[in-house]
């Protein structure tokens, strides 16, 4: 059995908003010291971090709002459910993520221009230090747990939340690096902190890109991979009595995969039985497919 056919919606939903909150609370008590440690430690890196922590809380604002609305279940206006709510979350999120990565890559690289220019940067002091290294222990913390659940309940918009937490931890870790070098090595190395933000910043722009790829195929109706259609093809050849399948239709509403798929049979059976063999196609493929999958076969005789 799936791990995320042990919930029903309800658990589901309620994991997901539970780890989010938890998420939230760490996310908003990490961004408010993260901003007293720049200000107070002279770090505009720190501050830049703790801009960057702000967009994970509201990243979190956003998955809590839009999981309640996804998980809503059909109705007479949504057919298919709400799912893609869940796949628009993921892309705001993204598109969020990469915007703060674009950031960080422009902050820092004006920073090493004035420094090549001649321009001495201004040390960071040690609160700066203290603050960006309980950001990477909090932050990465925060990815494992949101992670863990995200993949247990099959959650796409919950792993994009964690590779938020994640981008954040990397982001403090060059921070780190930039801050602790500028405080132990001299005037000469503080260069290291915007260089370093700028090799994290290209990381973040990653990560959001990998997001934003699916859901944006999901949006735009994409089939599912080849590999999983071979597998329906497969599966459906190997009924008695059915033949030729064809007009397979795919694609995902949030967690749920839809499909539409016409079969042939031979013209003098009942509709009784091949009412019935088509439900048993039905159930096969829902076994790997997930059991809210929607699965539509429809019947015509052999020619």
């Amino acid at each position: 059995m799936k791990d995320t056919e042990r919930y029903t919606t309800e658990e589901r939903v309620r994991i997901i908003q539970r780890t989010t909150l938890i998420g939230s609370v760490g996310n908003l008590l990490l961004t408010l010291f993260k901003f007293v440690a720049g200000f107070l430690g002279n770090s505009a890196a720190m501050v830049a971090d703790a801009v960057h922590s702000l967009s994970d809380f509201i990243t979190d604002i956003i998955v809590i709002a839009f999981v309640r609305i996804a998980n809503k279940p059909i109705d007479t206006s949504h057919n298919y459910g709400h799912g893609k709510y869940e796949t628009l979350a993921t892309a705001i999120i993204a598109i969020i993520l990469f915007i703060v990565g674009l950031g960080i890559f422009c902050s820092s690289v004006s920073d090493i221009i004035k420094f090549v220019n001649g321009e001495v940067l201004e040390a960071p002091r040690m609160i700066a230090l203290l603050g960006a290294v309980a950001s990477v222990v909090v932050k990465e913390l925060l990815y494992q747990y949101t992670a863990i659940k995200g993949r247990k309940v099959n959650s796409q918009v919950m792993i994009a939340n964690a590779w938020h937490h994640r981008s954040d931890a990397l982001s403090s870790i060059g921070t780190t690096v930039g801050i602790g070098g500028a405080i132990l090595l001299g005037t000469e190395w503080r260069v290291l902190d915007p260089i370093a933000a700028v090799i994290v910043s290209l990381f973040i722009m990653k990560v959001a890109f990998d997001l934003i790829k699916p859901s944006v195929h999901e949006l735009l109706e994409q089939s599912l991979p080849q590999d999983t259609l071979k597998l329906i093809i497969d599966t459906v050849t190997t009924f008695e009595d059915v033949a030729q399948p064809h007009n397979l239709r795919t694609r995902r509403v949030g967690r749920i995969n839809v499909v539409d798929l016409h079969v042939r049979m031979p013209g003098d059976m009942t509709v009784i039985e091949s009412h019935k063999i088509a439900t048993s196609i039905e159930k096969k493929l829902a076994e790997f497919l997930g059991t809210d999958s929607i699965i539509n076969i429809h019947v015509e005789p052999i020619k």
